[in-house]
């Protein structure tokens, strides 16, 4: 599968994108951002918790605003392809050369400069761009190789920011893209309804429909059919391989506070994997419960008896 393009690509590609972004600015009256209303709690996983280091909490916050900020525009279904773009190339803009371009998105700005205090590369939020640009115009997923090549660039790059922030080694980066990538495909199982319907895109890979003999019109019925079903499982059984590799990410993780925050967010995907192995998504929406969530945060005391003993060893 194809890792995450670098930052000289990357910048090469907003360079490119600079006359159409200043153009947008000309164009546009509004500000470029579309927000959804999505806030951190709708999230599947926490996001800047107590568990992240008190001075590291005003990053991360940056990053997910950010972050979310361009997911919203990748996700309008008012806006054409061209239009998503153009202020897409905007975010990239204000992240490559600050002050570049006036009516630059704030939230870029502000993660610029955080960038620049952190020393955190800018690659990772250019990478996240790159696959927002994709979701302009990409709506279908041939394979499964496919749809990871996608989740390199619009999830393991949340990971990686944070490994690289807390200070911890690339050597998790391994572990931590397999996490990302499974809470990504996770998201899109509970998703692929509202998908279809708002935006007619379907990241579940066509093969698998055509294997089971449907189309991805199936996704738009009440309820799962039974050749539905098994696009469905397999999906989950794909991402079960994901979550094994990534078991092993908070053990890789020095840092005692940013290790539980990693065997948390393991959890969640794990539990949330279970509920729509056991739920169908086509019916209602697969969310945990704050029980459930709450649980999650419970599971830390095996994790840290675990952890002294392997530390021990």
């Amino acid at each position: 599968m194809r890792r995450p393009v670098g930052a000289q690509g990357n910048a090469a590609t907003c360079q490119q994108g600079r006359r159409t972004a200043v153009h947008a600015v000309t164009c546009l009256k509004e500000r470029p951002e579309t927000p959804s209303g999505k806030v951190a709690g709708d999230e599947n996983f926490p996001v800047a918790s107590r568990l992240v280091a008190r001075p590291l909490r005003r990053h991360v916050h940056l990053f997910y605003v950010f972050a979310r900020a361009a997911d919203d525009i990748a996700d309008n279904p008012e806006l054409e392809a061209d239009d998503k773009i153009a202020r897409l190339n905007l975010f990239a803009e204000a992240l490559v050369d600050p002050g570049a371009v006036s009516g630059a998105p704030s939230s870029a700005l502000a993660l610029a400069r955080s960038l620049s205090e952190t020393g955190v590369p800018t690659r990772h939020p250019l990478d996240l761009l790159d696959a927002f640009r994709q979701d302009a115009r990409k709506l279908r997923y041939e394979t499964w190789d496919d749809l990871l090549d996608y989740c390199n660039r619009s999830a393991a790059p949340v990971g990686r920011y944070l490994i690289d922030l807390h200070g911890e080694p690339a050597s998790a980066y391994e572990a931590s893209d397999s996490l990302c990538n499974a809470l990504q495909v996770l998201n899109h199982l509970q998703d692929c309804k509202a998908d279809r319907a708002r935006l007619d895109r379907v990241y579940l890979p066509l093969a698998w429909f055509r294997e089971a003999g449907i189309g991805v019109e199936a996704l738009d019925g009440a309820r799962s059919t039974a050749s539905m079903r098994r696009v469905l499982d397999r999906c989950l059984a794909a991402t079960e391989v994901l979550l094994e590799r990534a078991a092993p990410l908070p053990y890789r993780i020095r840092g005692l506070r940013f290790s539980m925050e990693c065997a948390v967010i393991v959890t969640i995907a794990r539990k949330l994997r279970s509920e729509l192995d056991r739920r169908d998504p086509l019916a209602a929406r697969v969310v945990l419960s704050r029980t459930q969530y709450a649980g999650s945060f419970l599971r830390l005391i095996p994790y840290l008896l675990g952890r002294g003993l392997t530390s021990r060893h």
